[in-house]
């Protein structure tokens, strides 16, 4: 029988969320859990992939660094007999035959699998490979971060702080989340606000992100997936504990569609993907901070 990639990977997250955990719910600066990359070209994996490592904690890995087992050859080392990979997914581009135009050809994405393992189950690797870059210090939680604070301002999101609860308003575009000093803590407060700066990338004048079309009447569900997703790649990426999300109103709704259909958490970790991805685009390419304030 054939196997069916789109199932295989939706029936690991579904057994998580029935079992209660949130693959992406984390104490990143208390675990030192960041995003997972290629050991070699220190490339940030994303989308499922994402998820798929952070589900896979159970497996005790001190560092996010993976590699083929060919790369781990090309770098002097080897991988250590009967050791078991972690399998990342790709879409790769199959050429056909358009039935509608017999002349013409079209490209289907097909989901492919591929393994890589981590560093820890490598012997021989120079040191780069295996550290990469110095971690940053885990954030202190009584006090504000300065590098999250300033991508939220060169996100050029309309964030209005202290005025109400955590809640973007897209008929007037702008976003309200309560004051610094009513969190529990600093990862509470930017996790709030990274979650509502997702929803802001889905304006019609950026993302315009309408998920209607995908999901019909759980659209709105779906639409919360995608901002706590979004929120996790940043919190990940800032090094800051997201371990305080709450979204258990729409676990049953996220189990029920990702069961219908196999293909959702690939379209919605995509979608999230894509929220990071244009606000770090647009903090980067934003003007110096002290040039917008002259």
């Amino acid at each position: 029988m054939k196997r069916d990639l789109y199932i295989e990977v939706t029936n690991k997250i579904v057994a998580q969320l029935e079992a209660g955990t949130l693959p992406w719910v984390k104490g990143w600066s208390t675990s030192g859990s960041m995003m997972p990359m290629n050991a070699v070209t220190n490339r940030p994996y994303s989308g499922i992939n994402v998820l798929l490592y952070w589900g896979s904690a159970e497996r005790g890995w001190s560092r996010p660094r993976f590699l083929t087992f060919k790369q781990a050859l090309e770098a002097g080392g080897h991988v250590r007999k009967g050791e078991h990979g972690m399998k990342l997914y790709f879409f790769k581009q199959l050429e056909v035959a358009d039935s509608s135009n017999p002349d013409e050809t079209k490209c289907i994405p097909m989901l492919r699998e591929y393994t890589v393992f981590n560093v820890d189950q490598c012997e021989g690797l120079p040191n780069d490979v295996i550290t990469g870059k110095a971690k940053a210090a885990p954030a202190n939680l009584d006090e504000r971060e300065i590098l999250a604070d300033e991508f939220i301002v060169a996100s050029g999101a309309d964030l209005r702080e202290g005025k109400g609860k955590p809640c973007y308003i897209p008929s007037r575009d702008f976003i309200t989340v309560p004051a610094f000093a009513d969190f529990h803590n600093a990862p509470e407060y930017y996790a709030a606000a990274f979650h509502e700066l997702a929803h802001w990338t889905g304006h019609k004048s950026r993302l315009d992100r309408d998920l209607s079309g995908r999901f019909g009447t759980d659209a709105y569900a779906m639409e919360e997936l995608v901002a706590e997703l979004s929120a996790a790649f940043l919190c990940a990426e800032f090094g800051l504990d997201n371990a305080h999300a709450n979204q258990a109103a729409y676990l049953a709704g996220w189990i029920k569609v990702l069961k219908a259909d196999s293909r959702a958490i690939f379209t919605v970790a995509s979608k999230a993907q894509a929220a990071a991805n244009y606000l770090r685009d647009t903090a980067n390419n934003a003007e110096p901070l002290e040039e917008l304030a002259a």
